[in-house]
């Protein structure tokens, strides 16, 4: 190739993967729904954007580099303390069913129906036993299912990669050797890539103890010291054993998660942004490689694959492991409608069917397309159809409002009250048992003492909430508080102001949006209140009356906007206003709902 055909084939391959994101994100759908076609139309109108055209030799080994960068992503976004019991024995069996029974299927229908020899066969079922977070993730953000099925889920997508990925090698290289290999060889082979793995994991998580936690560099250098270190290993453990360098990766994300000492920041926008471009890179190139020529004579087939691997293995496997799991029907329908395939499945099909071509084995050209094909149909599939799935089945979140308030004081009771009449679930945290008794005595929902400490750690969510409001009377927690939380609870935080600009270290100077203009401070509100002033939710339309003070306006959509520091927002047709004041001999308008 020339160099204005490698500048103008590297220059495409990044704008389609970086557009198709963008406009996918702008139509609310997985971007895999886009980057697919668009790879293999750019690939069927230029042979600039190539891989091998472009890259040659070094195609192979840069999408394994790329894999494990994605997987130490994904390790660093999974946290152990929210998968216990009964959900990680599940997540456990949905791999072991969910491999075994895939790669059954799938290698039982590729003989006879996709015309593919047995050794073909048997590759592409250890091919397409995969999923991914990359696929599952984003579809997960769009359907919001409850907590447990979404843990279940995301992890089994982390989890299942690594091990599709060594499988995969194992059953390359016992296809090459032409089976001279017994079965407890390979049972041998197995876990010597896995021990291979863990020992890389081992070295790099030491690195980067070293390189983070004791060099302590600036936030750029920990990122480029990370992506240096996730690199290294992996290529270090392909060179000793194919594809453990997968499991590395993960591994040493999961550690930096857990281990103390590590201070990895909640957000890591240009480690983030990296892993998005690669995804989007890594699509495009490997649909680019699928020539429409190869399609004919497989669509069909394909798709009847599709079929067998949705409607009769997923359910299977899932019925098997989730057994004595303690689901409900809805959530195991749920997970038996789930398993996309992913980045690894696409990886190992380009990697693995160009060397049983060369080797010679029957319908291995058909490998690539075949699995372009069933990760195009199946992302599609359950992209469209997890939504209206989900609802039918009852496993999605509430769409109603669900406030954390973090504070006892009777007037945070009474807002509590208040907010819960007008419509949102309202949930209350307090450290006090005097506190606690008076949330239980009002009727309010008591979050568990664990829920806010573990929304204060890395990378950690307050799953369900959706927003938090700060009320105690320690003003300077609040305001830190309302710093630590907003890194990363993934919703809305709000506190109260301080009671003066002279008052304490923190909260005059604490960012984070307040819920009060800075007249009715956290001191106003609760001497306001001991004085006789009450809370109250009213729906009207028009201005708040003078008498009142708006603190937060129940929208009708459920979404809470507090009064904030400007100009109070007014109350449209169906919002409800949350207000202190007077309590009204009688009220003009509709009767007060708290």
């Amino acid at each position: 190739m020339t160099t204005d055909e490698v500048l103008f084939g590297v220059g495409l391959t990044f704008v389609l993967a970086v557009g198709s994101q963008i406009l996918a994100s702008r139509a609310r759908i997985p971007a895999l729904i886009v980057l697919l076609p668009a790879g293999f139309v750019a690939g069927a109108l230029t042979d600039d954007i190539h891989p091998e055209r472009l890259l040659g030799a070094a195609f192979e080994p840069l999408v394994s580099l790329a894999v494990a960068v994605i997987l130490y992503d994904a390790g660093l976004g999974l946290d152990l303390r929210l998968l216990r019991g009964r959900e990680r024995r599940t997540v456990v069996r949905l791999i072991v069913c969910g491999v075994a029974v895939s790669w059954a299927f799938t290698t039982l229908f590729a003989v006879p129906v996709l015309g593919l020899s047995g050794q073909a066969a048997v590759m592409l079922g250890a091919i397409l036993v995969v999923s991914g977070p990359t696929v599952v993730g984003p579809l997960l953000d769009f359907v919001r299912p409850a907590d447990r099925l979404q843990r279940i889920l995301v992890w089994e997508g982390s989890l299942v990669d690594p091990v599709g990925a060594v499988l995969g090698a194992l059953v390359f290289a016992a296809v090459l050797d032409d089976g001279t290999r017994g079965d407890g060889t390979q049972l041998v082979q197995f876990a010597i890539s896995v021990g291979t793995g863990l020992a890389g994991a081992v070295v790099g998580t030491a690195l980067l103890w070293l390189l983070l936690v004791r060099l302590r560099p600036s936030e750029v250098q920990a990122t480029s010291a990370q992506l240096a270190t996730v690199i290294a290993v992996a290529a270090a453990c392909d060179m000793v054993r194919a594809d453990s360098g997968l499991i590395a990766a993960i591994v040493m994300g999961l550690a930096v998660m857990h281990l103390p000492g590590f201070d990895v920041p909640e957000e890591r926008p240009f480690f983030e942004t990296l892993v998005q471009i690669v995804i989007g890179l890594l699509f495009v190139t490997i649909s680019a490689s699928v020539t429409p020529a190869s399609l004919h004579h497989v669509v069909l087939p394909a798709l009847g694959l599709v079929a067998v691997l949705v409607l009769v293995a997923r359910p299977l496997a899932v019925w098997l492991a989730t057994l004595g799991a303690g689901l409900s029907r809805g959530e195991r329908g749920f997970l038996a409608w789930m398993a996309p395939r992913g980045i690894v499945a696409a990886a190992n099909a380009s990697t693995f069917a160009t060397g049983l071509v060369a080797a010679g084995i029957g319908g291995a050209s058909k490998i690539l397309p075949v699995t372009f094909l069933v990760i195009a149909a199946t992302v599609t599939l359950y992209g469209l159809t997890a939504v209206p799935v989900a609802r039918r089945l009852g496993v999605t979140r509430t769409t109603r409002a669900r406030p954390l308030l973090v504070g006892g004081d009777p007037w945070a009771v009474a807002l509590g009250r208040a907010l819960r009449s007008a419509g949102p679930e309202v949930l209350m945290w307090a450290s006090s048992e005097e506190q606690r008794g008076r949330i239980r005595a009002a009727g309010l929902e008591l979050a568990p003492g664990e829920l806010l400490a573990a929304a204060t750690g890395r990378g950690a969510r307050l799953e369900g909430i959706t927003s938090v409001l700060f009320l105690t009377d320690e003003d300077d927690f609040n305001a830190l508080a309302s710093m630590v939380l907003r890194r990363g609870a993934g919703v809305p935080v709000h506190r109260l102001g301080p009671r003066s600009r002279e008052y304490g270290v923190v909260a005059p100077y604490g960012t984070g949006e307040t819920l009060l203009a800075p007249r009715l401070s956290r001191l106003a509100v609760a001497e306001r209140y001991a004085q006789g002033a009450r809370i109250v939710a009213r729906r009207f339309e028009g201005t708040v009356p003078r008498e009142y003070d708006l603190l937060l306006l129940v929208r009708a959509d459920g979404r809470l906007e507090p009064a904030g520091a400007g100009d109070p927002p007014e109350p449209r047709p169906g919002d409800v206003a949350v207000m202190i004041g007077p309590v009204p001999d009688r009220p003009a308008g509709p009767p007060e709902k708290g």
